[in-house]
């Protein structure tokens, strides 16, 4: 353009012949770019996508910080938006009875298995804006890429992106609750559960014009020979993409989650007055009990004997393991009361079940032994149970291809990663787990700097965003497009 408005007008004739060119030619070329004429798509899958990522950022119950709960305000808010992006894409959309946001397309006359692709829009206590979010809005986009360019028309099977309510667990405290209940895992006395405000599950649905009942929570259900396969995208959460320089990774599997619930009961008293020697303080056991954990966990083989059953554990097996105490409350809470209660988290995961299993069971034993020696009463409750979570072979090895097609085609626009690629293993929980009682799945990691996650520093780089974007295209292109046709459509 800059050409056009500097050269001579002296030459009127010529002038006419570069505006002709530019007519025909240049305004073809970026009118491409902007449908993804270069095969890349930017504008979508990057530009697009991160703006998105951004805005969702941006809808929060709180103030100064990230935080969406199950149905809560924002929650509702971020809903119509997502609804919005979804028929921007060309799908219908609705709102299922536990919160789920479906954006769906359905070829006519299909009678295929439909392909799920989601994650979660709920978040943790002042999270990042990438977890979750990123495999929605990727997925969505990737759709859009496949209305603008005539292949979604195309499509030999129905594919849906699922937004689904809860993951995390935070408001709860207990995972899954979009997910287990499209799967149909969810028992009926989820209902019956209470936040930290004695609000119920039932309640808040019933709060959000949705029935809370055991009928209406079977109606989410979906049935296995409906759905041939789900797929994730999701930030890894870990350094390892980052360390081998590549920005995306598949997933063999997903490691086993335990949640525990520790409750210690002591004397409630004066702290001037009560005798050291006298006290039966649940605070000191809760200390003591956390760095048992802590010890169980570094050094599992100081503990677990042959006795019971470990001698056959490898260090492989042990390799996986990690265990995180994340809350702990006290009652009353003041700085001159040597409390009567104290509840703590525990969070147990491993790559093998029967490690995870021998180590809660180990643990309990141990908690019950510390509270005997001071005096005080002890429960451990376990609040949920996740068996480890291995990925579909075949599936893993499409999103692997796909991946490999991306990142040769993005050369140019992205630093080169040279190599194979990477294959992880998952020590995070995610909604693929759930989805794995209904369906086949496959998990496509994208690389966060630092493997910083569940923190205002979660970051992803914009390039890798559009490498996840990109990578999905690539993925439905080879799995759910009549090549033949889609051929035909875009010459």
């Amino acid at each position: 353009m800059a050409l056009l408005l500097s050269y001579p007008r002296r030459h009127p004739s010529i002038h006419l012949l570069i505006l002709s060119a530019y007519a025909l030619f240049l305004l073809p070329i970026l009118d491409g770019l902007e449908l993804g004429g270069d095969g890349l798509y930017r504008e979508i899958l990057r530009d697009e996508t991160v703006l998105r990522l951004k805005e969702l950022g941006k809808i929060s119950d709180g103030e100064g910080y990230l935080e969406r709960t199950f149905l809560s305000p924002a929650s509702i808010r971020a809903s119509a938006v997502i609804i919005s992006w979804m028929k921007d894409a060309g799908l219908t959309t609705w709102i299922d009875q536990m919160g789920n946001i479906h954006g769906r397309f359905e070829p006519t006359n299909s009678t295929k298995e439909a392909l799920l692709i989601g994650s979660h829009m709920d978040t943790v206590i002042d999270a990042g804006m990438y977890d979750g979010a990123l495999g929605i809005i990727s997925a969505i986009s990737a759709l859009k890429v496949l209305k603008v360019t005539g292949r979604l028309q195309r499509l030999t099977r129905p594919v849906e992106v699922i937004a689904f309510s809860d993951e995390e667990g935070v408001r709860f405290q207990t995972t899954f609750l979009g997910s287990a209940a499209v799967a149909g895992t969810l028992p009926e006395s989820i209902l019956q559960v209470s936040d930290k405000s004695g609000t119920t599950v039932q309640d808040v649905l019933k709060l959000n014009s949705l029935e809370g009942t055991a009928n209406a929570l079977g109606e989410v259900r979906y049935s296995p020979e409906s759905v041939g396969s789900y797929v994730e995208v999701h930030i890894e959460q870990g350094p390892v993409l980052e360390a081998l320089r590549y920005p995306l990774g598949v997933v063999k599997g997903i490691a086993g989650q335990t949640r525990l619930k520790v409750i210690i009961n002591g004397s409630q008293g004066h702290a001037g007055t009560v005798p050291m020697k006298l006290r039966r303080d649940p605070m000191v056991a809760a200390a003591e009990l956390v760095l048992t954990l802590e010890t169980l966990c570094k050094e599992p083989n100081k503990f677990l004997t042959y006795d019971e059953e470990c001698g056959c554990f490898t260090e492989e097996s042990l390799a996986g393991l990690v265990c995180t105490v994340g809350e702990l409350l006290t009652w009353p809470s003041a700085s001159n009361v040597i409390p009567g209660q104290v509840n703590f988290t525990v969070d147990i995961r491993a790559m093998d079940d029967k490690v995870r299993e021998t180590i809660v069971t180990s643990f309990s034993r141990l908690v019950l032994q510390r509270c005997d020696d001071r005096l005080v009463d002890c429960a451990v409750e376990q609040k949920h149970a996740a068996a480890a979570t291995p990925c579909d072979a075949e599936l893993t090895s499409r999103l692997e291809r796909a991946t490999r097609s991306t990142i040769s085609s993005m050369a140019a626009g992205v630093r080169r990663a040279g190599g194979e690629t990477p294959v992880l293993m998952s020590g995070a929980g995610h909604d693929a787990m759930a989805m794995a009682r209904l369906t086949k799945v496959g998990m496509l990691f994208v690389r966060c700097r630092g493997g910083v996650s569940h923190s205002p520093e979660e970051s992803v780089m914009d390039d890798d965003v559009w490498a996840a974007g990109l990578a999905l295209v690539n993925f439905i292109d080879q799995n759910a497009v009549d090549a033949a046709a889609a051929t035909a459509a875009e010459s």
